[in-house]
């Protein structure tokens, strides 16, 4: 097994957004911030190649809003999801799997492309797209504050080629690859734990968006349900701690991943890695 970090470019966020309720005296030691209070964000996915499949989680945030709306979340770096397949040797059509952890428009939009007729294409055409059921009833019907951060054009053409496969239940939805369900950031939200010689991983999304927010009262304002979301990261920390679970962050440009120590204060992070140095590492 093979576990490949996909790097699909950065955006920016402001800094009281993703760290909700927790005052900036108290995280701007953390997490760089610049002199607009935004923050840098990474579109880190991760590729796991079985041999039988190439399996990718989440696709970043592809290029087919508008100039205004990506304006408004600052993108830069130089990567791109399609750059990055190439680099690591891979085509779309490679792609057997893609599992989403939810379709707000910078873990899904990669999905989709225009062609040069300005025509919507599925980019891994070969694949079946993973996604909860509640998440897609999210989707379809959304609510008053996700409603600006779903597009019809990232998932729709994916719906109409068949491609859509959803999940109600935590199970393990391919040979060691296993979902757990999560409704505080959103309705649905997939957390993907992959089971490999290395140990398990687990790819947090908007679980725990960056490092900092280990800590289990540091959620998001984007999250539409908080409480649920401080009870989710409790329970899951508490079984990564318990079962050396590596933690694998998308979001957080400085930190790659990491492993959890139990402290007089709660559970914290341990040692800090790249995801190269996690396979490198382990017997």
């Amino acid at each position: 097994m093979k576990l490949i970090k996909i790097d699909t470019g950065n955006f920016m966020v402001d800094g009281g957004a993703l760290f909700g309720v927790i005052p900036k005296a108290m995280w701007q030691s953390k997490y760089p911030v610049d002199n607009d209070n935004y923050c840098n964000l990474s579109m880190r996915c991760l590729l796991v190649d079985t041999g039988d499949r190439k399996i990718l989680i989440d696709t970043g945030a592809g290029a087919k809003q508008s100039d205004k709306f990506f304006s408004w979340h600052r993108l830069n770096g130089n990567d791109s999801l399609l750059k990055s397949l190439s680099n690591n040797g891979y085509h779309p059509d490679d792609i057997s799997d893609v599992i989403l952890t939810h379709l707000h428009w910078d873990h899904c939009g990669g999905c989709v492309y225009y062609d040069d007729d300005n025509m919507p294409q599925v980019t891994f055409k070969n694949a079946t797209h993973w996604v909860s059921a509640s998440q897609w009833a999210n989707y379809e019907q959304p609510n008053s504050r996700e409603g600006v951060v779903y597009f019809p054009e990232n998932m729709r053409p994916v719906y109409d080629a068949g491609l859509l496969q959803l999940v109600d239940n935590n199970e393990e939805i391919l040979p060691g690859i296993e979902v757990r369900l999560l409704n505080g950031h959103t309705q649905g939200n997939l957390l993907p734990i992959v089971h490999t010689p290395y140990g398990a991983i687990a790819f947090m999304g908007d679980l725990i968006p960056v490092a900092p927010s280990v800590r289990t009262p540091w959620v998001a304002a984007y999250d539409t349900q908080p409480l649920i979301s401080i009870e989710e990261k409790r329970l899951f920390l508490q079984e990564a701690l318990e079962k050396d679970i590596t933690l694998f962050f998308e979001h957080d440009l400085y930190t790659e991943c990491c492993s959890l120590v139990q402290t007089d204060k709660g559970i914290a992070i341990n040692d800090v890695f790249t995801l190269n140095e996690f396979i490198r590492e382990q017997p």
